[in-house]
């Protein structure tokens, strides 16, 4: 794999923002949404557990119902694609047997192998869930893949608004999550700014690199 010039990185992270206004008109080309699907699912998380769902939202009426459970915020039936980001809660020793099995199946090994494996990420798991912070952790995992996904976007010239202004159990209702062990932690909306968002061209502020960065 040939790396891409650094400036282009730069470039896309320069070029991106939090879309406010979405053109309604203009959808992702199916290409370009698979290779962002494929982003999600090729997300980092902690032992690889993969503790997520991700519902992909297209349908007009269901974007549209999302609206006054985000308050009031247009960008889920303004935009293309509307991603919500839902995390396994109560995490289980089911839940590593499937990835177990997963594991076993990709790389071609016996289950059984992977039993110390499982032990140091049961023993993990249930210190956690003992000391109560088990759904927290997993929570956190949703954030990486939310970074990566907008990461890729802006790579493919894509617009992006990251929303934690939502409800999220209404959203769990809306979406069929209730009762399913998943929860709505985070959505982001996807698609191509509006020509008329003025979110667009407003300088983008941060600290300069020696606020932030400390080298040693």
């Amino acid at each position: 794999m040939t790396p891409i010039p650094s400036s282009q990185l730069l470039d896309a992270l320069n070029w991106r923002y939090a879309t406010k206004k979405f053109d309604p008109a203009r959808k992702i080309p199916a290409d370009l949404w698979s290779a962002l699907e494929q982003a999600l699912v090729l997300s980092p998380s902690s032992f690889g557990i993969q503790p997520w769902k991700f519902i992909v939202v297209t349908d007009p009426a269901v974007k549209a119902s999302l609206v006054p459970i985000s308050w009031g915020q247009k960008q889920p039936a303004e935009c293309s694609h509307f991603v919500v980001f839902a995390v396994k809660r109560g995490l289980g020793e089911a839940d590593l047997d499937r990835y177990l099995a997963r594991t076993a199946e990709v790389r071609g090994i016996p289950v059984d192998s992977l039993a110390g494996f499982k032990n140091v990420m049961l023993g993990s798991i249930e210190k956690a869930r003992a000391g109560g912070y088990l759904d927290t952790w997993q929570t956190h995992q949703i954030y990486i893949a939310l970074g990566q996904f907008m990461a890729g976007a802006a790579l493919l010239e894509i617009d992006a608004c990251p929303m934690e202004g939502i409800d999220p159990a209404q959203y769990d209702e809306v979406l069929g999550l209730a009762g399913t062990g998943y929860a709505t932690v985070v959505a982001c909306a996807a698609g191509y700014r509006a020509a008329d968002d003025r979110y667009a061209t407003t300088q983008k502020v941060r600290f300069l690199p020696e606020d932030v960065i400390t080298r040693i």
